[in-house]
Order: C-alpha cells, then structure tokens, then sequence
C-alpha cells in the first residue's frame, strides 16, 4: 500500500519568522499542498488494492463504477490522526502565534522612525482644499504589526475554506460521523491533551 504524504514540520516560533511574511505564506501553502490540496491522492493511497486476484469472468457483464470507493475506517482513523490532524495543529499553532505576535507591541519595528516623520511632515503641511482638493489626503505607512495582522486574517480565512473543503472529502470517501471539522480538530486535540488554539 502506498503511504500518504507527509506534512513538512512547523518552524521555529519566532516574531522575525512572522514578519517575514514571505516565509510564512510560504510554510503555509507548502503545508496546505503536501496534505489539502492532494487530499484526494491522499485518501486513494488509503484504499487497499484487491485481495482476490484477477477474475476474468468479471468483464463479461459491464458494471458501473462506484462513484468512490469507502476506505477502511482503521486506515481513515490512522491518517487523520497521524497525518491531517497534526498538519492542521502545525499551521493552526504559527497562525495564532503570528496572531499574538500581531496584537503586541513592537519595540524592534525598523519603519517607527520613518512612521513619525511622516506624521509631523503632514502636521506641518498647510491644506488648501481650494487650490488643491487632494492635498488633504495623506496615508500614513501601516506598522507592520497591522500589516501581519491583515495576511493572519487572510490566511485563517484561507485556512477555514481549505479545512472544509478537506474535511467534505474525507467524509465522503471515510464515511461521515456528523461532526464538523472543528469538532474533529477539538476532540484530537484533547486526546493528545494539546491547546485548543
């Protein structure tokens, strides 16, 4: 039987890693492809092939292919819990500490000086709305805690849609026990006694 895939390891937590918005998105759509985006190839690499060997008798009457064929729940059950559910945990853990690293102070930020010369150069400009009706404008430069707040947004929203989408097809091909993926998540994590970020 062929094995699934495997989830690359969390980084190490750090806030440089979370402002380095390029390393995150990047650590989050390798992880995303290696497990969600190839949940089908996945979940086939489940499937054990045919006991019996081949029957010719078989071809003579044509049948119709069942539309996917139901995995073993043993198989099901191993690869969420050592494959899906850790991935999820991984990203779900540099999601919310990028998010606490987003909500803090940040005494390191290289751009505050260029931020407060931009702010007393406008507070200096003189705003003649007659002459001019955009010389009111001014658009200050983003810390770049807001910024990483914006992309942590974004990606949880990311995140909420490639879970779902992950979880419709596992319980199609696994068989569905009514629980949402939030709820699969939770009770994963209480069994491997893990935050329940």
């Amino acid at each position: 039987m062929v094995q699934p895939t495997s989830a690359p390891s969390a980084p190490a937590l750090t806030p440089q890693f979370c402002f380095s918005t390029a390393a995150l998105r990047d650590f989050l759509r390798v992880s995303r492809s290696a497990i969600d985006d190839t949940i089908t190839q996945n979940l086939n690499a489940l499937v054990t092939p045919s006991r019996a060997g081949f029957d010719p008798s078989s071809t003579t009457q044509r049948s119709p292919r069942p539309l996917s064929r139901q995995i073993d729940p043993a198989a099901c059950q191993e690869f969420k819990d050592q494959v899906l559910f850790p991935s999820w945990q991984a990203r779900s853990q540099v999601l919310s500490y990028c998010a606490l690293v987003a909500t803090s102070p940040d005494p390191d930020d290289p751009e505050v000086a260029i931020r407060e010369a931009e702010k007393q150069k406008d507070r200096e400009r003189v705003v003649n709305e007659r002459l001019d009706p955009y010389s009111a404008r001014f658009f200050p430069r983003e810390p770049r805690t807001e910024q990483l707040a914006s992309v942590i947004r974004m990606e949880q929203g990311v995140e909420n849609i490639v879970r779902t989408r992950t979880w419709g097809l596992v319980g199609e091909r696994c068989g569905s026990d009514g629980k949402t993926w939030e709820q699969a998540l939770g009770e994963w994590r209480r069994d491997k006694h893990l935050p329940l970020a």
